[in-house]
């Protein structure tokens, strides 16, 4: 047998191994799929999901529904099968796992980043829908997760308002870091906040880390409210896209009649407290979704424009919402009249934004 017939023998298997080995290891991928839809505007465990006290609600038929998007875990494992046939699904997309969890972090970490921002979507849904209507609403530092192990763990909580640390005033432009850097190293220092609408003091020690004092709080913008506002949804979700339907919802709740004329409405989008709307992920996932469940209006992002419009949306109508007010007038129009015309998607729209 020649040298060249003993190497083909040879390469034969070797190649099957390799591809062998190609098609069923981990590969650095993530995939997104059609999530749960959610309307805001009905009950979690047998409680509103925009409760109010303190003002008068108007509990009206129609929808409002927050969409997600299903993404793998950190620690999925796909291979090359699985990420091919999720490749060619419509209603499905793969993306590269460092878009999606970057370099480092771990689960724990994940859950803490979706219900940081979680929290600030609340707030600033809540900030938005109030400032349409007319209150006056202002900024405060809020804190928005305390860190296991730290400090201020057992003695801060989410939404505390920080008004005072170290007999120093604090607000919502104020930098606590540096209050808390010039702590003598091992001293305790009283730090008061606002929570529930009273004051608690309790006393904290900054630790060090690589350098830097810390007590184990993530800070925020937060707002005071002329009244109790609070959205009770699952802490199992988490993350910034469902702030547009909060701020409809809250608004729809405060306000007399139904804002979707009894019709089913979705939609996504980050919102800032002065009602901007801004970019999410999973778009093309997050319309299916909504689709699969009776939406027959979608309300988008202007920078989400240009993929939406490669989604399978089927008869249901987009419409582009560059702010809160836009979305109302937008969502009212259509309430009324099912084939009104809505500014609309187009590639451009996602460019310009």
């Amino acid at each position: 047998m020649t040298q060249r017939t003993w190497a083909a023998l040879l390469a034969v298997p070797l190649f099957v191994a390799l591809g062998w080995y190609t098609a069923f290891s981990p590969l650095p991928f993530v995939t997104y799929a059609p999530g749960t839809t959610i309307n805001v505007l009905a009950d979690n465990d047998g409680k509103p999901i925009i409760s109010v006290q303190g003002h008068r609600t108007y509990r009206d038929d129609g929808e409002l529904r927050m969409t997600t998007v299903s993404v793998t875990q950190r620690d999925a494992k796909l291979d090359l099968f699985t990420l091919m046939k999720t490749w060619f699904s419509r209603e499905e997309a793969v993306y590269p796992y460092a878009i999606q969890y970057g370099d480092g972090g771990s689960p724990e970490q994940d859950t803490q980043e979706g219900q940081v921002e979680m929290i600030s979507s609340q707030d600033s849904a809540i900030a938005a829908a109030l400032r349409e209507l007319g209150y006056q609403v202002h900024p405060v530092l809020e804190i928005l997760a305390v860190t296991r192990g730290m400090p201020a763990d057992g003695k801060l909580r989410p939404r505390d308002v920080v008004r005072r640390f170290d007999g120093t005033r604090v607000t919502a432009g104020t930098q606590l870091a540096r209050l808390i850097a010039a702590v003598p190293k091992g001293g305790s220092v009283p730090m008061t906040v606002e929570r529930k609408g009273e004051p608690v003091t309790v006393r904290v020690t900054p630790t060090t880390k690589e350098g830097t004092k810390l007590i184990g709080v993530t800070l925020g913008i937060g707002y005071t409210f002329p009244f109790e506002v609070s959205v009770n949804i699952s802490d199992a979700i988490g993350g910034p896209s469902a702030g547009l339907m909060f701020a409809l919802s809250i608004y729809d709740t405060l306000t007399p009649g139904s804002l979707t004329s009894g019709g089913v409405v979705a939609g996504t989008g980050t919102i800032d407290g002065r009602g901007g709307v801004g970019e999410i992920g999973g778009i093309q996932q997050k319309i299916v979704g909504a689709r699969q469940d009776g939406a027959q209006l979608f309300l988008v992002p202007p920078a989400n424009c240009a993929d939406a419009l490669t989604s399978d949306h089927g008869s249901m109508r987009l419409a582009k919402a560059a702010t809160l007010e836009d979305a109302i007038a937008e969502v009212t129009a259509w309430g009324d009249d099912h084939d009104v015309r809505l500014p609309e998607c187009t590639t451009a729209a996602g460019r310009d934004s």
